[in-house]
């Protein structure tokens, strides 16, 4: 059967792939993004299974409005893809306090927001699936990208959580995690630290380097990864996390042998720190 979805960050990279790709297999989408003209263009030939709309993730108001605008047109939403996020880049010392709200309001705040602000309608007609844009930078961090690297592991967390609460209502929730793809992400789009300490010129360096020679030559392709996406949704079983991308998947595994190896170290000790007699705490991870 097909589904309406609720995407944002639709104007653009997986945002736009995944909203072109779900109208052309017949579902129903609401396209959202700050750019209209670019919404606009996608819907365009869908008739009425596209509405475009403007929208802001990181104002209350505006998200409101859309979800509003989305309900009243469709009746109901079967899928929220926030999608919406910029990357950042820089020595953590370097942003300044403004720049590290910003990126956790765009990146984390916005997707807990609309994930909460649909769940009663969602818990209501017991079904729905969030799906939960985050990054291999959300399991694994880089120097030169921690800003961008708190954002994506609070949603992380966020979003596993949710996954567990929900399940009982018939709600599945995704993490999407890819690795480099050829998006906007490494143009521009990404907020750049303002300030610049000589002690950091190596790393900063790299960075600019990196932005400057990656973007638009990543290997892993939007389409081919919005449709592992689709696939995914449509599924009887779908995971706490898709990771996308074999880069994402080296890096994981790779961080996975390292802390192991990090934690076996100090172990022994770290696990002889309990109060005698005292119980082991109940609570367990799913």
């Amino acid at each position: 059967m097909s589904k309406i979805w609720f995407i944002t960050g639709a104007s653009s990279g997986f945002g736009k792939a995944l909203a072109e790709a779900v109208l052309a297999k017949g579902d129903s989408a609401v396209l959202t993004a700050r750019r209209l003209e670019s919404l606009r263009e996608i819907a365009s030939g869908h008739g009425e299974r596209a509405l475009a709309l403007k929208l802001d993730v990181t104002d209350a108001a505006s998200r409101a409005a859309a979800l509003k605008a989305g309900y009243d047109k469709f009746g109901h939403i079967d899928v929220l893809a926030n999608i919406a996020g910029a990357g950042s880049y820089g020595a953590l010392e370097e942003f300044s306090s403004a720049q590290i709200r910003a990126q956790m309001e765009l990146n984390f705040f916005a997707a807990a927001e609309l994930s909460r602000e649909v769940l009663p309608k969602l818990r209501a007609q017991k079904s729905g699936h969030i799906l939960n844009l985050t990054s291999i930078a959300g399991l694994v961090a880089f120097p030169g990208s921690g800003l961008y690297n708190a954002s994506k592991f609070a949603l992380e967390g966020f979003t596993e959580a949710l996954h567990h609460e929900v399940k009982p209502f018939g709600i599945r929730v995704t993490l999407i995690e890819p690795g480099a793809f050829r998006t906007a992400f490494a143009s521009s789009a990404a907020m750049k630290a303002e300030r610049k300490i000589a002690d950091y010129a190596p790393l900063d360096a790299g960075m600019d380097e990196y932005y400057a020679t990656q973007n638009g030559r990543q290997m892993g392709d939007p389409v081919k990864g919005v449709q592992v996406i689709i696939d995914m949704v449509e599924s009887d079983s779908a995971p706490v996390r898709l990771m996308l991308g074999e880069d994402a998947y080296q890096l994981w595994e790779g961080a996975v042998a390292s802390r192991s190896h990090d934690l076996a170290k100090w172990r022994a000790r770290g696990e002889d720190t309990a109060i005698p007699g005292a119980a082991k705490n109940p609570v367990q991870a799913l």
